[in-house]
């Protein structure tokens, strides 16, 4: 347990240098015109403070006090930075029992989150729990592959939003996993769901020629990868299936990725998915350059809080 949680450490630290649709390396001499840092967390399940010492897995690590110092740290090296969070926020604290998720909601809002996509256990109060508690949220909320046309959340729900900065036109969309067997249908209730690899071509499509984003990002809660049932949708299935997705961020399985996994998409070209754990313990950070030709490179790292 040592050596991993050792070897995990190492690994975080790690910087991953790549490119994105056939591009020079970020190594390479290209001109750096612009830069867009994208910080993202998954799955932090009502964890306000940081996990007791005696953890089994990540003793006294996270919290949102040592997040938004995180933060706070990148937005002065770069403030042409952007905050996402894919989903499960909420559940697995006393904090989440007692106050129904308002402290999950104004915390994020204190540390000026952009965008989150909605987890299967944020439907866990019902969807009129969880609308109650949207105005404590500064921020917004998307899903694509989420029909709520039928419920309190039709209209309050977008499937995509277009961020914008320096400049650099962000498509963001969100995608969730089946509920179906996973959550009871009565606190999801008329919540239609939609075929994930359908909706996200759907969705870079519109981004790509609709809204000419020069960068798509796919908030994901549908898992990172499921090897003992290969045909089950998943980040990694996505990636391959789809195009003009830039990077994927995910939730659902809790994968700790020290950086990010690097697929040929339908197209071959490269597309990014990362996924940072569980309970707030890592952020991921991905630092996308944006060269005077047009292209773009990246570096990425998972950053321990």
């Amino acid at each position: 347990m040592q050596n991993r949680r050792r070897f995990i450490q190492q690994m975080a630290s790690a910087t991953a240098f790549a490119s994105l649709g056939g591009l020079s390396l970020a190594s390479c001499s290209q001109p750096i015109s612009k830069k867009i840092t994208v910080l993202h967390s998954n799955d932090v399940h009502s964890q306000i403070d940081p996990l007791p010492n005696n953890h089994s897995r990540y003793p006294g690590l996270g919290g949102f006090a040592r997040r938004a110092s995180v933060i706070e740290q990148v937005r002065k090296q770069n403030p042409n930075t952007i905050l996402l969070d894919a989903g499960d926020i909420f559940q697995g604290t006393p904090y989440f029992n007692y106050y129904g998720g308002e402290i999950e909601f104004k915390l994020m809002s204190k540390l000026d989150y952009d965008l989150a996509t909605i987890g299967n256990h944020d439907f866990d109060n019902g969807i009129d729990g969880f609308l109650s508690q949207l105005p404590n949220a500064t921020f917004d909320f998307v899903s694509a592959n989420y029909d709520f046309t039928n419920t309190v959340l039709n209209d309050l729900v977008k499937p995509y939003k277009v961020l914008i900065r320096d400049g650099i036109r962000i498509g963001v969309f969100g995608l969730g996993v089946e509920l179906e067997g996973l959550v009871n249908k009565n606190l999801y209730k008329e919540t239609g769901y939609l075929d994930p690899i359908e909706i996200a071509q759907d969705m870079s499509r519109i981004l790509k020629e609709e809204e000419h984003c020069d960068l798509i990002i796919c908030l994901s809660h549908i898992g990172y990868d499921y090897k003992r049932n290969p045909n089950r949708v998943s980040d990694l299935h996505l990636a391959k299936k789809t195009k003009d997705i830039d990077l994927i961020i995910g939730g659902h399985t809790h994968t700790l990725l020290p950086e990010p996994t690097i697929v040929d998409n339908a197209l071959g070209e490269k597309v990014l998915v990362n996924q940072c754990g569980m309970g707030g313990v890592y952020i991921g950070q991905i630092d996308f350059y944006f060269d005077s030709t047009g292209g773009k490179t990246f570096e990425g790292k998972s950053i321990e809080v």
